[in-house]
């Protein structure tokens, strides 16, 4: 279990303790649980959404933001995330389920995709001004991703009037290591001015858990015709991008991919862009 889990879990637990449920007691009631984990530091938490929950009476969703320093053992990192708390009157809960269905209720909850979020580094296709924008988060070595990212993309460039593409690195490091050093390549050659070869990291070929870096540049380089070297991914302005998506993607509540979202509400069917008249 991770230590995020063990925390939603502490809280779940606690979740019968009684106090008024405005923004800053649940804030506050958050910063006792999880801050006595001795394990994290540094922390802060901010309630940054807060929606009546149409399937509970009474109950509001709240997203709250979380920023901490966590040490694991010997390992230490910062982490961003966005959690998503269930409060009605005193009482505070993670999650509810359909009894039917099993399906978790904050599976339908989702920050909107603000409008500071499209930036134009992370924008590949269309026009800016476009009547449609789509936010999308991928690993290039996601097999869905694979198959899917390039297709939507390739289809919605041929309407640079309709539809606006912004595209935000989002790897997945526990399946995936190697998208790692693929995106910040990327992230290299389109600083380097070398444009539209974002798709061009999806016919790489190699083994998704390969840990060096040069092996992983050595297959980008031959898939894509470039010459990005271990220095160039390692660039203060590559880490900079590289942080940027990570952080929208964080504040925007991306856990897998592919992720898009379609003028700023999260697409879970990833098909609305295909719903648009086109000519």
């Amino acid at each position: 279990m991770s230590l995020m889990s063990k925390l939603s879990a502490t809280i779940l637990v606690s979740s019968l303790s009684l106090f008024a449920a405005t923004d800053a007691e649940v804030t506050s009631f958050l910063q006792k649980q999880i801050g006595a984990n001795k394990s994290v530091s540094n922390l802060k938490i901010k309630v940054t959404n807060r929606t009546p929950v149409k399937e509970l009476k009474g109950w509001d969703s709240v997203i709250v933001n979380l920023t901490a320093h966590v040490k694991q053992g010997k390992q230490e990192r910062d982490i961003e995330q966005q959690m998503i708390y269930f409060v009605h009157g005193d009482y505070i809960t993670k999650e509810f389920n359909n009894i039917k269905t099993g399906a978790p209720l904050s599976s339908s909850i989702s920050p909107e995709f603000e409008s500071g979020f499209y930036s134009k580094e992370n924008l590949i296709s269309g026009n800016a001004n476009a009547k449609h924008k789509i936010a999308i988060f991928s690993d290039p070595l996601c097999p869905f991703c694979r198959k899917f990212v390039p297709e939507a993309i390739e289809y919605m460039k041929k309407y640079p009037e309709q539809f606006a593409v912004y595209y935000y690195h989002f790897p997945l490091p526990a399946l995936h290591p190697a998208s790692v050093t693929l995106t910040k390549a990327a992230i290299a050659l389109e600083q380097k001015g070398v444009k539209g070869k974002t798709l061009d990291m999806y016919k790489v070929q190699i083994n998704a858990r390969e840990m060096d870096e040069k092996k992983i540049l050595d297959a980008f380089n031959q898939a894509v015709g470039s010459d990005i070297t271990v220095d160039d991914i390692h660039r203060p302005a590559v880490e900079k991008q590289f942080k940027h998506d990570k952080h929208v993607a964080a504040q925007v509540m991306v856990q897998g991919t592919p992720t898009m979202f379609f003028d700023g509400k999260k697409d879970g069917s990833k098909n609305k862009y295909k719903q648009v008249k086109v000519k």
